[in-house]
């Protein structure tokens, strides 16, 4: 299977698509080219339907911090929900952008992480936080952890991603190692992938030696496969197939005002990335499998995320 190459261009009309996949993993921030001419099918698309506010994120300090052109901390939660259940946040990134220096950090928590469940009291699996209590009681249980602000949440359905990826007809990526699950077979090399089978491909688990730093790994490579594919294509026809597909599979508490904003006044931070993975020392209680992050650790992601930019 060839890899297509990424396209060179580097036409302002482009820009808005990958502030989408780079800030938020599928969330469009529609504010460029494109958008200028579905605005009102965008804004009614991410009022009506992407938009929910919850009560742990104070929106009055965050909306001084977004017009001050503050760094912000956004919360990404990928749920594996399915139906009758909530499921729980398989995916917990922490987004620092930083408009002044033109950078963006991305700290990742594994999602076996052993934490005290803010709000209910049980010190289980740190994804369990959006299975008791949804985004609200997650948001609180990653602020309590790392002693930090969240001042934005996103949540993704992970079904969203296959749609996703129909929604730019397929995308490219390289896989490291062979590997079938689900009835697929990935071999290594170059693939061509549908949205079924991105989503085969970002779920395997027990069968990679890296356990959750491989799977984070896959979803990285789809994501940044749909950012290939997006640059490539006339996103003009695209656009309402993929705000149909964010329309039913992601919730935030960013309104239309606040994307534009942040895409206007933060998109330079998508210039540099840096990227962090938390780890710790494996354990079982009760027969559950844990990750124990020593004081150490905690202290020194608290320190790299409110110290960024700094």
């Amino acid at each position: 299977m060839g890899r297509k190459g990424r396209s060179k261009s580097k036409s302002k009309k482009f820009s808005w698509w990958k502030i989408l996949i780079v800030i938020f993993g599928v969330l469009l921030l529609t504010v460029s080219g494109i958008a200028i001419y579905l605005i009102s099918n965008v804004r009614s698309t991410v009022n009506n339907h992407l938009h929910t506010d919850i009560e742990s994120i104070d929106t009055a300090v965050t909306k001084k911090k977004l017009n001050n052109k503050d760094p912000l901390n956004i919360l990404l939660l990928g749920v594996d929900e399915r139906e009758n259940d909530r499921g729980r946040s398989d995916t917990m990134i922490i987004l620092t952008l930083d408009p002044d220096n033109e950078k963006m950090q991305m700290v990742s928590i594994p999602r076996d992480t052993e934490a005290e469940i803010i709000g209910d009291g049980r010190v289980t699996r740190m994804n369990h936080a959006y299975a008791y209590g949804g985004s609200d009681m997650a948001v609180d249980t990653v602020e309590s952890f790392l002693d930090i602000e969240i001042d934005y949440f996103t949540r993704v359905n992970m079904e969203g991603l296959s749609q996703l990826v129909n929604s730019v007809d397929g995308i490219t990526v390289h896989n490291n190692r062979a590997f079938q699950y689900d009835g697929y077979q990935f071999p290594q090399g170059q693939l061509q992938l549908t949205g079924e089978e991105s989503l085969a491909y970002v779920r395997m688990r027990k069968e990679d030696p890296q356990g959750d730093l491989g799977r984070n790994e896959r979803q990285r490579q789809v994501i940044q496969g749909v950012i290939d594919k997006g640059a490539s294509l006339n996103m003009i026809s695209k656009v309402g197939d993929v705000m149909d597909v964010l329309g039913d599979n992601v919730s935030t508490n960013m309104d239309f005002k606040a994307l534009r904003k942040l895409a206007t006044n933060y998109s330079g931070a998508r210039k540099e990335t840096v990227t962090y993975q938390m780890s710790g020392s494996s354990k079982t209680s009760s027969g559950m499998y844990l990750i124990e992050m020593p004081n150490e650790e905690i202290e020194k992601t608290h320190d790299m995320i409110e110290n960024f930019g700094s």
